[in-house]
């Protein structure tokens, strides 16, 4: 074997033996909607007969269907052109910029318009793709600042922090850009955007400072016809770039940037990944231009309704039965422990806010024992344990996402599972101890003690 497959074989090798050695999901057959917790679905447009019928038949009568010709900057594309016209007026944003994925876009922006001497601040949960296109970018490594998991006391001390060391943040000549996701994909959070566009705003009044919304997870499922977050909360005019995905909730393909023109011209110039790649096909197009119908036509916020519906159905059986779980070996994370957790700051007119989200995550140390117990079920449901590196060490989880096309009944029959699992454990734990105790006093606690050590 050559070094360098000793070298290849060694990383895999650890990593099995710490149990986060990544693999292929295999399922010997079609893993039914109704028992599918994992993917990002989430309002089941993916298997929707309206969509599919749609899709169809636009196919049918589409004067093109098959590649794209290559990149955006060597053939024209009029129904790429068209698709961003339309997300333009949707979204209410300036100018459009197609991607083939959320991983590209974020790459391309974050290496692309950060200029030397700026300085990005960034949440420590935000996604591995903001990480590739900082790293990508010209800032300087030092200038690359993470701040704690939302919170905005950090954010506003950093800010702080660096407008008292320079000058050129001070008066208007380095920028600071904020990336964070408007519902992070690991642990179900909203970012306070209120709060964060707020201490921006206070502490750059010159203008120089500039948030950044990943909406990848809140397509399509929040705000008015699926607009997201930032629509939501009607902070459109206040960040400088947002990031939609159509291959979650609108059971698409590819990306899309709304942002200002002069932004969109710089990145035809300067980002990588929009300018050496083939771009989306026709079929890619016509898909997303279909999941956009049912967004405008009501259709899609009907199972948006529902989806959240089920989230609040999920909680309110799961957490009587964690009450008596231990929370080493079981919990919810602290933000979906309580049903009355409130964020007055971020809304301004919906008192419920944090609405619901899909995206519940079940923190265990034993998440892969978790979620093969699911899979092995009469009725196998299929769930996704998450450890390091993907999530900090020792916040493993099983992370649950529901979706529209679910039933009350299938979410019971998941919470059934679940707790059909933390009682299995307890038992074992309560045999073993029991062993334990029948060892110490059929042969003395001196034998048993030299037994433990």
């Amino acid at each position: 074997m050559s070094s360098l497959n000793d070298k290849l074989a060694a990383a895999l090798s650890s990593r099995e033996k710490r149990h986060i050695r990544r693999r292929l999901p295999v399922s010997a057959s079609p893993v039914l909607p109704s028992a599918d917790f994992t993917s990002n679905d989430y309002l089941s447009l993916a298997t929707s007969s309206t969509l599919r019928t749609t899709f169809q038949r636009a196919l049918s009568t589409a004067p093109q269907i098959l590649g794209s010709g290559g990149s955006r900057l060597l053939v024209p594309a009029p129904a790429h052109v068209a698709l961003e016209s339309r997300l333009e007026r949707f979204f209410g944003a300036e100018k459009a910029l197609l991607f083939n994925s959320g991983f590209d876009a974020n790459v391309a922006f974050f290496s692309a318009i950060p200029q030397p001497g700026d300085v990005v601040l960034y949440d420590e949960h935000i996604h591995a793709s903001v990480h590739d296109g900082m790293s990508a970018s010209r800032v300087d490594s030092s200038s690359l600042i993470k701040f704690p998991h939302n919170s905005v006391a950090a954010l506003k001390r950093s800010l702080r922090k660096l407008l008292h060391e320079r000058d050129d943040l001070r008066d208007g000549r380095a920028s600071a850009f904020v990336a964070v996701e408007s519902l992070y994909s690991m642990d179900g959070t909203f970012a306070p955007l209120h709060e964060i566009v707020h201490c921006v705003e206070e502490l750059l009044p010159r203008g120089n400072g500039y948030v950044i919304v990943d909406e990848a997870h809140a397509t399509g499922i929040y705000g008015p016809q699926g607009r997201g977050m930032v629509a939501a909360l009607g902070l459109e005019g206040r960040v400088l770039a947002r990031l939609h995905t159509f291959g979650k909730a609108l059971a698409g393909s590819g990306a899309v940037i709304l942002t200002t023109e002069l932004i969109r011209d710089y990145l035809l110039n300067y980002a990588r990944p929009l300018i050496y790649t083939t771009t989306l096909t026709y079929a890619n197009i016509i898909a997303v231009e279909c999941a956009f119908d049912m967004l405008e036509n009501g259709s899609a916020e009907a199972l948006a309704m529902h989806l959240l519906d089920l989230s609040r159905y999920f909680l309110e059986l799961l957490r009587p039965h964690l009450q008596s779980a231990p929370p080493e070996l079981l919990c919810l994370p602290g933000h979906l422990r309580v049903d009355d957790h409130k964020d007055p700051i971020n809304t301004p007119s919906d008192p419920s806010f944090p609405p619901p989200t899909p995206i519940i995550p079940l923190l265990t140390p034993h998440p892969h024992s978790l979620a093969t117990h699911l899979a092995s079920l009469p009725q196998p449901l299929f769930t996704k344990a998450i450890t390091w590196p993907t999530v900090p060490v020792g916040t493993s989880r099983v992370r649950v996402c529901l979706h529209a096309g679910q039933t009350r009944d299938d979410v019971k029959k998941l919470v059934d599972g679940i707790v059909d699992w933390v009682q299995a454990w307890l038992a074992r734990e309560k045999e073993v101890a029991r062993q334990w105790l029948n060892v110490a006093e059929g042969e003395g606690v001196g034998v048993w003690m030299e037994s433990k050590l």
